[in-house]
């Protein structure tokens, strides 16, 4: 049983010259690619927890911890797109260095990476849109139509009946088979309205989130140029708080604060970096691919650690982190002080923030099940394309389903943190393999001085080792619980590669290449 076997650059080459997708994206698109997909969920959302349950106003330096571990990862990431120009992003590039088995362990681990993102942007979009529609508009929803079960019982137990009025129209929910029916009615209609515009083309996606991009941008600048004003420097004493423990149920589960509050701050913001891979998915749709995808990639990722270490710093400095607001950090940072217009400014702009990046992860996912695919590893369904559209919709239509029902009946922090764990082991994985690329083609590049060697990862042998220490660091931060998740995730996974991938691979079948 070979399930080391490798799918080779020339079989790759040969896919490039008759791929179905349009080639549309040039670089500046590709970076508005990564850039509408990092800024979300992370800034607009999980940085509440981030300082108020993790960090405090250290938090700056959770940011630049997890912008570091992205930035080893995103420079190896750019080395393989520029190497292996193609739709897959990790998955391609481990199928080309690393074998098949570890092809579809990483390709799976994408899937789940890319789904579990759109759902739980999704989530924090419809917090966002329910406390707009509530403020600003007087429209309140009934509390079961705007959250999944967990949530809304943990808002019962929290929060006075009388304050949960303020945003909801009732609290009388409605029971089916006698258990309590609640669901986030926005978030699944959220990721259905992102999946259609992305069946519609690239090209209608992209335009889309390059408006979006825009105006997020602009608002978080805005956020850090009036948010200096109301910086409160006592708000950064201590700047680390001290570590304590946290308790539940008389029981010590963790501690949080301190160095370590700062590490687990990292793993859970993390999100807030998923997705600048996103544009190596988009490989096959580049009309530049080699140049133009490290372009996205490194200038995307720069870009947004610059903008989170700038907005983080005025979100702790306007508001003790003690009393920021977990649900939406930055527009009650401004109702604090006493600015209810920028608190309507900031809840449009979060809610057109998370828009582009529900688009742009729902993006990555169709495209890494679509290479996987084409390589025979899943159904050839899957890699159909529209006859009108040019685009794998039977992909897209299948994780509208999956990710819809997630982020329907699943609380955010749940969803997160499958994500975070599943694309830090991606990004590990990643830093792996272009090492063994990097070291297979030294001696092929000294003897053939006519190829086009592409970008290259400075001083890699430092660069990569970090990448894997790095992630792997705010790997272990997470709890067990969520390594449990990913054992079980990756389980399923195997079954489905021995019983059906192995054998019905494009390799196993001799169909294509070595």
């Amino acid at each position: 049983m070979n399930i080391w076997r490798k799918k080779s650059l020339e079989l790759y080459n040969e896919e490039i010259k008759t791929t179905g997708l349009k080639r549309v994206l040039g670089k500046w698109e590709l970076m508005a690619i990564g850039i509408g997909a990092i800024i979300g969920a992370g800034i607009f959302v999980m940085a509440g927890v981030g300082a108020k349950d993790h960090a405090g106003p250290a938090l700056a330096l959770s940011f630049v911890l997890a912008g570091f571990g992205c930035a080893f990862a995103g420079l190896c990431y750019a080395e393989f797109a520029s190497k292996v120009p193609v739709e897959g992003s990790a998955y391609a590039y481990s199928y080309n260095t690393m074998g098949e088995l570890f092809a579809w362990i990483i390709g799976w681990d994408l899937v789940l990476e890319y789904a579990m993102g759109a759902s739980a942007v999704a989530v924090g979009w419809s917090g966002y849109l329910s406390k707009f529609l509530a403020h600003f508009l007087n429209i309140k929803l009934p509390i079961w139509l705007m959250n999944d079960y967990y949530t809304v019982t943990d808002k019962l137990i929290k929060i006075s009946n009388t304050e949960l009025l303020q945003d909801y129209s009732s609290l009388n929910i409605p029971e089916i088979f006698g258990f309590n029916f609640c669901i986030n009615l926005p978030a699944f209609l959220g990721i259905w309205l992102a999946s259609l515009i992305l069946i519609k083309g690239i090209k209608e996606a992209t335009s889309s989130n390059n408006i979006l991009v825009i105006i997020k941008v602009a608002v978080l600048l805005f956020v850090v140029f009036v948010g200096i004003a109301c910086i409160n420097l006592e708000n950064w004493t201590p700047f680390i708080p001290d570590a304590k423990p946290i308790i539940v149920d008389g029981v010590e589960k963790g501690s949080q604060f301190g160095f370590k509050g700062i590490l687990s701050g990292a793993a859970y913001i993390f999100i807030a970096y998923i997705g600048f891979d996103v544009v190596s998915t988009s490989a096959g749709e580049a009309k530049n691919p080699k140049k133009d995808v490290p372009f996205g990639i490194i200038g995307a990722l720069a870009f947004c650690t610059i903008l989170f270490i700038a907005v983080s710093l005025v979100l702790t400095g306007m508001v003790p982190y003690d009393k920021i607001d977990r649900a939406a950090p930055i527009a009650d940072a401004f109702k604090q002080n006493n600015m209810p217009w920028a608190e309507l400014i900031i809840s449009i702009a979060a809610i057109a923030g998370l828009t582009s990046v529900l688009i742009m992860m729902l993006l990555g996912q169709s495209r890494v099940f679509y290479a996987m695919s084409k390589d025979g590893l899943l159904p050839k369904s899957f890699s159909a394309l529209h006859s009108k559209f040019k685009t794998p919709y039977k992909t897209s239509l299948l994780f509208a389903v999956l990710a819809s029902l997630v982020s329907a009946f699943t609380p955010i922090n749940k969803i997160a943190d499958m994500c975070n764990i599943g694309t830090l082991l991606a990004f590990v994985m990643v830093c792996i393999a272009v090492m063994i690329m990097r070291k297979r083609d030294e001696n092929t590049l000294e003897n053939d001085g006519t190829k086009e060697v592409g970008f290259k990862t400075p001083f890699l042998y430092v660069v990569a080792p970090l990448g894997i220490a790095f992630n792997l660091l705010m790997m272990l931060s997470l709890e067990a619980v969520n390594w449990y998740r990913l054992l079980i995730w990756l389980g399923i996974g195997f079954v489905i590669y021995f019983l059906y991938s192995y054998h019905n691979s494009n390799l196993n079948k001799n169909i294509s290449g070595k």
